[in-house]
């Protein structure tokens, strides 16, 4: 179906992940690649047991994300000072270039989340933030499994 300014409706279903640039699989869903969308992507971010991202944030762009199923934790800030527990049910907001990191709080079970951005190609700007990675996150993450 095509509207009056020349755009088509588009319904489609990606059959297998891809692994985005922050580092864990995802369903690519609506984007300029996808269906030639401009100023919007919608992506599912599946989180295998004790999956993780690495540490990045958004240029000029920001996030919404809708946690469907698991416990997903997000540190973020310069330093990745301030946590926040991603419940089923819940809706995330991250202002553009906020440094963050989120990864699953189970070892043993998945968790997923629909994630929406006003920019249509996301992955072109992610900005990975590997000097905020390392052996201390590492302790940091295991810590706060261990917890619960």
């Amino acid at each position: 179906m095509t509207t009056p300014d020349g755009t088509r409706v588009m319904i489609f279903t990606p059959k297998t992940t891809a692994i985005a640039k922050q580092g864990m699989p995802a369903f690519f869903g609506v984007s300029e690649n996808s269906t030639g969308a401009r100023n919007l992507s919608l992506n599912l971010t599946a989180f295998g047991p004790g999956g993780r991202a690495k540490t990045h944030y958004h240029r000029d762009y920001e996030t919404a994300i809708y946690t469907v199923s698991g416990a997903i934790v997000l540190l973020y800030g310069d330093k990745l000072e301030h946590e926040a527990l991603m419940l089923p049910g819940s809706f995330t907001y991250i202002p553009p270039v906020v440094p963050h990191i989120a990864f699953n709080l189970s070892m043993t079970e998945p968790a997923t989340a629909i994630t929406a951005r006003n920019d249509a190609r996301e992955q072109e700007n992610v900005v990975l933030m590997p000097e905020l990675d390392g052996p201390w996150l590492d302790q940091i993450i295991a810590d706060r499994r261990a917890r619960g």
